[in-house]
């Protein structure tokens, strides 16, 4: 049961989320407290590995709850719950493309979603961030400040914004998930 389980929920979630993987990770994060799958915690926990490690983040993820719930067949079949849409609708759109972007509904159904998936991921980041940096998990709950982990967030801060200062370059996200690792080895250690 739990492996239809895992698969129609990562489908529903690969269906209905616009946006690429940043945008699902409000949805994996409601569907997977509410099946009581994971605390709030692992979750987060599964959400830094899944950043960390290659590949689409909405793919590591599905595979990361599906295997912890179902071991190398759960996360096989959450994977491809979450993949399939895609794959279906790329298929698709690649046959279309041409003929579709000449309508203008299409167009404006694509300009409507945009804000849409701005929104997601913002509001992702700021959930991540007030759970992760002050255990606040809902309304009513005390800000608990981690400061091992706001200093860290901070430093990360800084060295973003100075090295586009000083080299009008990004700095590698590798290099800052190499280096958020040190830091958290050094603090938490």
């Amino acid at each position: 049961m739990i492996y239809l389980e895992l698969f129609l929920s990562f489908l529903k979630i690969g269906a209905f989320t616009f946006g690429g993987g940043y945008a699902m990770i409000s949805i994996i994060r409601e569907t997977v407290l509410a099946h009581g799958w994971m605390t709030e915690s692992e979750l987060l926990n599964f959400i830094a590995v899944a950043e960390s490690t290659p590949g689409p983040i909405a793919v590591n993820m599905a595979t990361f709850v599906g295997a912890s719930q179902g071991g190398f067949v759960g996360s096989l079949l959450a994977t491809i719950g979450v993949v399939l849409p895609s794959f279906i609708i790329i298929l698709i759109v690649a046959a279309l493309i041409s003929n579709l972007l000449k309508y203008k509904g299409v167009n404006a159904f694509l300009g409507g979603i945009r804000p849409c998936i701005v929104a997601m991921i913002l509001a992702t980041a700021v959930t991540l961030g007030l759970s992760t940096l002050f255990s606040f998990h809902s309304i009513g709950d005390a800000l608990l400040p981690d400061g091992k982990g706001i200093i860290i967030f901070l430093i990360l801060l800084a060295i973003h914004f100075g090295y586009r200062l000083i080299s009008k370059k990004r700095v590698s996200p590798i290099l800052m998930i190499l280096l958020s690792a040190v830091l958290g080895i050094f603090l938490y250690a």
